[in-house]
């Protein structure tokens, strides 16, 4: 059999120039999985309970046969699938705990000419990596600021600068309020986004600062990591101030184009915090394409809300700075200009 067994270590080395190939049920694929990883399921997720219980209640060797006579009669249909995913026949290849199914399919594509790298210790020991990547302490900086201001922007500026940013609204796949799913691809679960977290800050220097922005610790179904949102909330925070007609140009060309009815789902879901006539005044306005109205609106909540979760920020940690009518460009120059003040340069 043409393989070779790897440490987690040779496969962040292997991983830029091979493929990687999932063997577990399509429902542990899709609950998580190692980024950009394919999926060949040597049980599906019917046949993996039908083994599961049988090892459980009979033991290993009745489990085996039971396994192989379920999988067996489609071997083939496998060998085809992965000559057809990977013509150069030369893959990495993990299971669960890198046990029998990444075993047998490593045995099962080596008959057909396969080169095999089987990951020691499978998806577990990936796993246990991205948790413990993700509850490191780092040296982070909090780009905070009432909505409107363009943290995600200045993110996205501070990056094209050499910046350390990670864009958690963006691994999350929401932006972090009533209106955040909206336009926005189905959000990955807690774990898998910790995988993507985890890869992201895999990336990043310890000794540099990293820029985050300022979240609650849920975004959209997303919970952060408690030893990150701690370090968060405890971190050196920028507030960034701008005028009141920036910030609504500002939404106003981020949400004014977006579908009518998911715009006045969002609304009617901050209907207790708005209350009954505010409500009904931004969905007025959002029919009639008043869109600066239900802004500065719906506004009024999201400002107070961000003041109610600044007061739980260490004071002696919020750095306010004023980047009014001011580019891009500007204002990134000046939030690496505080930086330096308060990491030295």
């Amino acid at each position: 059999m043409n393989e070779t067994l790897i440490s987690l270590s040779e496969f962040f080395e292997l991983r830029h120039s091979l493929p990687i190939l999932d063997a577990r049920s399509e429902g542990e694929f899709s609950q998580s999985h190692i980024q950009n990883a394919f999926n060949i399921p040597i049980l599906n997720n019917q046949e993996r309970v039908v083994v599961g219980t049988l090892y459980k209640n009979e033991g290993s060797e009745k489990a085996t046969l039971k396994g192989f006579e379920l999988v067996g009669p489609r071997f083939h249909q496998i060998q085809k699938e992965a000559i057809e995913l990977f013509p150069e026949r030369e893959i990495i290849l993990y299971c669960w705990r890198g046990g029998m199914r990444s075993q047998i399919l490593s045995w099962l594509l080596s008959m057909v000419g396969f080169k095999i790298f089987r990951i020691k210790g499978g998806y577990k020991t990936y796993r246990t990596f991205t948790y413990q990547e993700v509850r490191k302490q780092r040296k982070i900086l909090v780009l905070g600021g009432k909505t409107g201001v363009g943290k995600t922007v200045l993110l996205e500026q501070l990056r094209r600068k050499g910046e350390q940013i990670i864009d958690l609204e963006g691994l999350a796949n929401h932006k972090g309020s009533s209106f955040g799913s909206i336009g926005q691809k189905p959000q990955p679960t807690v774990e898998q986004f910790e995988n993507m977290l985890g890869e992201q800050l895999l990336q990043m220097h310890s000794e540099k600062v990293l820029w985050l922005e300022n979240e609650s610790r849920k975004i959209g179904r997303i919970i952060l990591p408690d030893l990150l949102n701690d370090q968060m909330k405890s971190a050196p925070l920028i507030d960034i101030q701008k005028t009141k007609s920036e910030r609504i140009q500002h939404i106003s060309e981020e949400y004014g184009s977006l579908p009518k009815a998911d715009l006045i789902a969002a609304i009617k879901r901050l209907s207790k915090k708005l209350g009954g006539l505010r409500t009904q005044q931004a969905i007025s306005d959002v029919e009639d394409e008043n869109t600066a109205n239900w802004v500065e609106n719906v506004m009024i909540y999201y400002d107070k809300a961000y003041d109610f979760d600044l007061d739980k920020h260490e004071t002696q940690q919020v750095n306010e700075i004023d980047l009014s009518e001011k580019s891009w460009e500007e204002q990134a120059e000046l939030l690496i200009t505080l930086k330096n003040k308060i990491y030295g340069s």
